[in-house]
């Protein structure tokens, strides 16, 4: 029987790439990858010619028979995503949990998130939080939020730039203006940056000043005394 690595990969910065990741899709028997155009240009880089195919979320679910049919057949298979660590916001779960429901080894290696170095630098606590990922675009919506603006710990979503401050004026109805929260993007990138205030702040600040790249939000609990908050904007 086979193996199934899930490599992360850069969400930026390609130094942030491991030896280790490049080892792996280097000697792997095939990489799959949700859009072999983005992850083509990384390859490239480093040097990998391992055979590489498509699995994203338009295709996963037929895609992942043939997938762990190759892995019953002792073939050693990477799965990468466009950036950060599969299976995050990205196609990886239902690989995963088939190869668990056939006994096949899974092996996550450790790898650049967007979320733990936009949760560490917001200065909120980061003894416990929840991950959030993307809200739905619609149905649901309202209720997800509802339900982030009563968590009593930290809360991390992901959002698109066009969609930043319609988000951070959907969370000041249901959490109140003066929720701190901080709002990092392009993180490892060249314009990476984190502005820290209460949501009131931070939604004047983004439009005036329109963003442009991966977003992460972090929010604070209502328990958080927004008055301790560095509200002086910066980047890292």
């Amino acid at each position: 029987m086979g193996k199934l690595y899930i490599v992360p990969t850069p969400v930026g910065n390609m130094a942030d790439m491991t030896p280790r990741a490049v080892e792996v899709l280097k000697r792997c028997d095939r990489i799959f990858a949700e859009d072999t155009r983005t992850s083509g240009v990384l390859l490239k880089h480093f040097g990998i010619d391992t055979p590489c195919s498509s699995h994203h979320k338009f295709n996963e679910h037929t895609t992942v028979r043939p997938i762990i049919d190759m892995l019953l057949a002792d073939g050693t298979i990477a799965l990468i995503s466009d950036a950060g660590t599969p299976g995050v916001s990205d196609p990886g779960f239902l690989l995963s949990r088939e190869c668990r429901r056939e006994g096949i080894e899974v092996e996550t290696l450790p790898g650049a998130t967007a979320f733990v170095p936009a949760l560490v630098n917001s200065g909120l606590p980061t003894d416990r939080f929840t991950f959030e990922g993307f809200l739905p675009p619609k149905k649901g919506r309202r209720t997800r939020l509802e339900r982030i603006a009563a968590n009593d710990c930290t809360s991390i979503i992901y959002e698109s730039p066009l969609r930043l401050v319609r988000t951070l004026g959907e969370l000041i109805e249901v959490c109140g203006p003066d929720r701190p929260a901080s709002v990092s993007r392009e993180i490892s990138k060249l314009h990476d940056s984190t502005h820290r205030g209460t949501l009131c702040e931070l939604e004047a600040y983004f439009k005036e000043n329109i963003p442009r790249g991966e977003i992460v939000i972090v929010l604070g609990t209502a328990e958080e005394n927004a008055s301790k908050v560095h509200r002086n904007k910066y980047k890292d």
